[in-house]
């Protein structure tokens, strides 16, 4: 690094609506050294509900408005959303007007924190740049198979690419073998330890009387609620008395609506929407659930783990490596019945809860986010170099 000169770092994003992958990019943000590193942000879109919590010394900027700011007359409203896709679309197939948002600075390292924005990295008008991707997916994921193409395109393109996951990765050189791979690192999620402790002691309504799971995740149809709203239909029916709170929003919200008003278990599967601060909630209940048809390194259950609440977990991505199955949690396949069984061995086996919830007591020293926040600062800093 030259001699009193920070490295220009942008990131560049979709928008901030809540999510792992944004949690990411702002525990990042705030824990890279700003005494190394300028960094700014460049979103598609103003929106989110962590839109605002990007710390003071990064710079943000974006090309166009989120829906937050759009008027609530229907008919202005749409013609707002035209007007944004337009002016969208102008600022990413003219580099003049995206370059003119970004203040036409030339930054060293630029960053796509998932496939969504390797395009905009790849394609950047400003060709000495240093090129990071990140991913976060299987990609045998059968809802990928659409963007792969594009996503193998853009690999190669790359200086550096860095999976959160060691079976993302092996799961990318087992499927395409010969694709031509940049350098690669694996780095996991950091986890804001001292943070999530401090605000789950937050104050929040009272949960349901009885047993309580409690999940995080978008009401996205591979995340299955679906399967979970049936496996806690069946349990009901049988007499075991729990509530299950869904804390997340997505375009599952109306199908998940209607399957629970069919099932009749509209008073004990509640979908709370988001929810700025999860971690009441979860530190608030009986028991977490992740029912997943495929995850990388999902953050929440890090947070879950941290907050010591026995976790049921479909055994998908590195989520075998983060819990130990009838230790630190219990593992399940993406099925229904299985959610069944686990959750009412939860609600009747008192002595594997104990077990688990005794091994969950040192459970953070397994996280080590300084050496996270370390290996990503060399890459970029290596990189830099060979500028």
């Amino acid at each position: 690094m030259k001699k009193n000169n920070k490295i220009k770092v942008l990131f560049r994003h979709r928008s901030m609506e809540m999510g792992g992958v944004e949690k990411v990019i702002l525990s990042m943000l705030n824990n890279l050294n700003p005494d190394k590193f300028d960094i700014t942000v460049c979103l598609n879109f103003n929106q989110g509900e962590l839109r605002n919590e990007f710390p003071k010394h990064v710079k943000k900027v974006y090309l166009t408005d989120g829906k937050e700011d759009f008027s609530q007359n229907p008919f202005i409203h749409k013609l707002q959303l035209i007007r944004r896709r337009l002016k969208l679309s102008r600022a990413i197939k003219n580099h003049t007007i995206s370059d003119r948002i970004l203040g036409n600075q030339k930054f060293d390292i630029e960053i796509a924190p998932t496939y969504a924005a390797f395009s905009a990295v790849t394609n950047s008008s400003n060709r000495t740049s240093k090129k990071i991707g990140w991913f976060h997916s299987e990609i045998n994921l059968p809802a990928l198979q659409p963007l792969v193409p594009d996503i193998l395109e853009n690999f190669p393109k790359f200086d550096h690419m860095i999976y959160c996951s060691q079976k993302i990765k092996e799961m990318m050189h087992r499927y395409y073998p010969d694709l031509k791979y940049p350098e690669e690192s694996v780095v996991i999620n950091a986890i804001p330890i001292e943070e999530i402790k401090k605000k789950a002691r937050e104050k929040i309504e009272d949960l349901p009387q009885g047993p309580v799971f409690v999940s995080v995740g978008r009401l996205h149809h591979r995340k299955g609620y679906h399967k979970l709203i049936d496996a806690h239909k069946k349990l009901i029916d049988e007499g075991f008395n729990h509530s299950i709170i869904v804390l997340g929003n997505g375009e599952e919200m109306k199908n998940l609506r209607e399957q629970i008003q069919a099932n009749h278990v509209q008073d004990t599967f509640i979908l709370a929407g988001n929810k700025m601060n999860p971690y009441p909630y979860i530190k608030n209940s009986d028991y977490f659930i992740l029912p997943s048809e495929s995850e990388a390194w999902p953050l929440v259950i890090a947070e879950a783990l941290i907050l010591q609440k026995p976790i049921i977990a479909t055994d998908t991505g590195d989520v075998g490596l983060m819990i130990k199955d009838r230790e630190t949690g219990y593992l399940i396949s993406y099925d229904t019945e299985e959610m069944y069984k686990a959750m009412k061995t939860f609600l009747t086996d008192p002595e594997l809860i104990a077990k688990i919830n005794k091994n969950l007591e040192t459970i953070e020293d397994q996280f080590d986010n300084q050496k996270i926040f370390n290996d990503v600062e060399k890459i970029i800093e290596t990189l830099y170099q060979k500028m």
